[in-house]
């Protein structure tokens, strides 16, 4: 999915010399943080097909690859096309593995031709090494980044990846280090799988859901180790936890990412929340890290680390599984819904001290997407909801505005991410319940979470 923050639109117009004519996001990033390959949609601003999917922005990366034009490298490419049986075979399944990628925000685009458009051989080196930057498997995008290296001189070295395999999301952070002990994010990415669909009922992560869990984290691994990370970790949460067979998946993170399946403990999880969300933070401790998952919610309290921890079993793809049988939901399913979490709240209150927190940091996809609702942005801005205060009368509000909608309703919000929009009234009841049962009048959100821990404990 990629991220836009208003800073990328900015930066994006600078690079292009004009404005941007197609949404976008952006998928990876320079050292210094600026765009380096961006993620279009297939349709410009006027409706008509864009075909390129992925776009080098960066102008020293463009200029160097330019350069490699100049000296006839893309002629010398389409005759190893014609040579090289090999080649020929794996950079047809580019193309078509381009156009599926385009073609899952619009079907019919999947005849538009692959890589920039081109439907065989090689077009536009830009075009190929912006898809091997994101992640694509192209022999071409690959020959290119061997031959221009490293973008910039000052690129530093300690490159890491971290990839947080939740109930709902898989995620994944690509950072370097700086010389001040904090990290410069490179990319960050985020698709809605639900790997934990029916865990809670049947104990077994389901096979289609692997499959499609599975595609991303190749994706995901290729972009990172494109992106010059010398390690990639991969943590898994909640539903990972509870699957009798989640030795598929640890293989194919062997495979895949060349490391061991990390799967942490509800207490190891809500450390890290803690340690991303916490850092360099700017509020009145002790601290209440809130992190609602998709099968599992973490409660953290402490001051410069934690003190004390409790993860449950509830996340807003279990209770949606467990109570949700109408769309919008029933009152008595909401009611019943209510109970439930109620009844861990007050677990909560025995094995934590809640009370004695002053701020509470609420983090992960429902937190941040309740507060876009309630910002009513135009889109998905993590600029505007970083470290931004939500009331506990506008988490209710959003509450019973989602409550009330259908889940196509749900999902056509702008700031929505796909996938999530028939889980969220779970989440934010969640939100809401802690607010109200906790006695806070607002909640800090938080972009950043355990994804960001795992990547900080990294480089510690």
């Amino acid at each position: 999915m990629g991220e836009l923050r208003q800073s990328d639109i900015d930066a994006v117009r600078e690079q292009l010399g004009r404005e941007p004519t197609t949404p976008f996001t952006v998928v990876a990033r320079c050292t210094g943080g600026h765009p380096l390959v961006i993620r279009n949609a297939p349709y410009d601003g006027n409706g008509d097909p864009f075909p390129t999917r992925y776009w080098l922005t960066c102008r020293h990366a463009v200029k160097v690859v330019s350069h490699l034009e100049s000296e006839g490298w893309i002629g010398r490419l389409n005759d190893r096309v014609h040579d090289d049986e090999a080649f020929d075979a794996a950079l047809e399944e580019a193309h078509r593995a381009y156009a599926r990628d385009r073609a899952k925000d619009a079907e019919e685009s999947l005849g538009w031709g692959g890589v920039g458009g081109a439907r065989t051989g090689v077009k536009c080196l830009h075009a190929h090494h912006a898809y091997h930057l994101a992640g694509g498997e192209d022999p071409v995008g690959a020959w290119t980044a061997e031959r221009v290296g490293p973008v910039h001189a000052e690129q530093r070295p300690g490159r890491v990846a971290a990839i947080d395999q939740g109930t709902n999301s898989i995620r994944l952070l690509v950072v370097e280090p700086l010389d001040d002990g904090w990290l410069q994010e490179l990319a960050r990415d985020m698709v809605i799988t639900r790997l934990g669909e029916g865990v809670d009922a049947t104990g077994r992560i389901d096979p289609a859901s692997l499959e499609r869990t599975l595609g991303v984290l190749a994706s995901y691994s290729r972009r990172a180790r494109a992106l010059g990370a010398e390690r990639i970790r991969v943590a898994a949460t909640a539903a990972v936890r509870d699957a009798s067979n989640r030795d598929d998946l640890a293989k194919a993170v062997r495979e895949l990412a060349g490391s061991e399946l990390e799967v942490v403990s509800g207490e190891r999880e809500a450390a890290l929340c803690f340690l991303g969300a916490t850092r360099g933070l700017d509020a009145d401790p002790p601290f209440l890290v809130l992190d609602i998952g998709g099968g599992s919610t973490e409660f953290v309290v402490g001051t410069g680390e934690p003190l004390l921890a409790i993860s449950t079993q509830t996340g807003s793809v279990r209770l949606t599984e467990r109570f949700v049988r109408t769309d919008p939901p029933a009152i008595v399913e909401l009611e019943a819904m209510e109970a439930e979490i109620l009844g861990i709240l007050e677990e909560v209150e025995a094995a934590v001290p809640v009370h004695d927190a002053r701020t509470l940091v609420a983090v992960a996809g429902t937190a941040t997407t309740v507060q876009a609702m309630a910002l009513d942005l135009p889109r998905y801005d993590p600029e505007a909801i970083h470290r931004t205060w939500l009331a506990a009368d506008d988490a209710e509000g959003a509450l019973h505005r989602l409550a009330r909608m259908t889940n196509p309703e749900r999902a056509a919000l702008p700031f929505m991410a796909p996938g999530r929009g028939d889980v969220i009234v779970a989440g934010a009841m969640i939100l809401a319940l802690v607010l109200r049962r906790f006695g806070f009048e607002r909640a800090l959100v938080s972009e950043t979470d355990i994804l960001d821990g795992l990547a900080l404990d990294m480089n510690s």
